[in-house]
């Protein structure tokens, strides 16, 4: 083995010792591996829509119907594409999900709440196309990291609450049945008026207050919420890991299920670097809810 591949070995396993996994299951669910296809570049998007968008469909062998999952990548809103989940979805498809990598619109020439359209409607068009492409329309879960994770748990709880925003293009499928956000932003009015909220909101909070309380998912949590997996750099500065604690505060509160994978020594960049671990439990806690059940868990630290 190469001395560079040996020490990325060695860090990775170090990097995993140092984290905690709060309300983790007292047995791990064993997720066999297996084979996938891949077919890129799929349009999602309706012939009317703003702006034509794609997203990469991965497709585990299998004989029965799939469960799947919206995969959706962070970038302040404004930038990135969905490449950079490209290795999450390998990870999730070896495990038998089919997941759909999407790309969406970007701030600051589309503001909020055009992402979260686009993001109903790509789970509107999993919906339509479960037939063609053995997916289980009933077992559909949402995954994103930063402005991906606080994408997909608006759309997550909006779906719940029957909010305003979960209309026009939201529905009975934009509702997932669990949730995975790593390095989530809940509440923006946290964050002040910083650029990359500002343009993605389309102005200041001192002026439109209401636009960043709708848009922070922590105000819409209610007791029919999906569960969620969270997962967070302890040394986050960009979005503190508050912001994951206090989320799960107010999980707890309205009864909703949640685990919480904190990863030391990380903040936002590395903890999506090296997140392969938490993107192991992750995977295990979508395979304990893909059929909509709601297991008792159990208080356990990992390290």
């Amino acid at each position: 083995m190469r001395p560079s591949r040996l020490l990325a070995l060695l860090v990775s396993i170090l990097l995993s010792a140092c984290a905690s996994h709060q309300n983790a299951p007292e047995q791990a669910v064993p997720v066999p591996e297996t084979r996938f296809i891949t077919k890129t570049d799929i349009t999602f998007s309706p012939a009317d829509w703003p702006q034509v968008l794609q997203a990469d469909l991965y497709l585990p062998e299998s004989s029965q119907p799939r469960p799947a999952v919206l995969l959706v990548h962070g970038g302040g809103w404004e930038r990135r594409s969905r490449a950079d989940m490209a290795w999450i979805a390998e990870s999730l498809a070896s495990r038998g999900f089919a997941v759909l990598n999407i790309d969406y619109r970007f701030a600051p020439e589309h503001t909020f709440p055009a992402q979260l359209y686009d993001l109903q409607v790509a789970m509107n068009w999993l919906g339509r196309e479960a037939d063609n492409y053995r997916l289980d329309r009933d077992a559909i879960s949402a995954f994103g990291f930063s402005s991906g994770a606080h994408l997909v748990s608006l759309m997550a709880l909006v779906a719940e609450s029957r909010h305003p925003l979960n209309q026009p293009y939201g529905g009975r499928y934009a509702r997932p049945v669990a949730v995975v956000a790593g390095g989530l932003p809940a509440d923006l009015r946290a964050f002040g008026s910083g650029k990359l909220i500002r343009q993605f909101l389309g102005g200041g909070q001192e002026n439109i207050p209401g636009i960043y309380q709708a848009a922070s998912p922590i105000t819409h949590i209610s007791t029919g919420a999906p569960p969620f997996f969270l997962f967070h750099g302890a040394q986050d500065m960009l979005v503190p890991v508050s912001q994951a604690k206090e989320f799960r505060a107010r999980l707890t509160d309205h009864g909703v299920e949640s685990e919480l994978y904190l990863m030391y020594l990380r903040g936002h960049v590395t903890s999506f670097l090296t997140a392969g671990n938490a993107v192991e439990k992750a995977a295990e806690f979508l395979v304990r809810h893909r059929g909509n059940t709601r297991p008792v868990s159990h208080e356990q630290d990992g390290g």
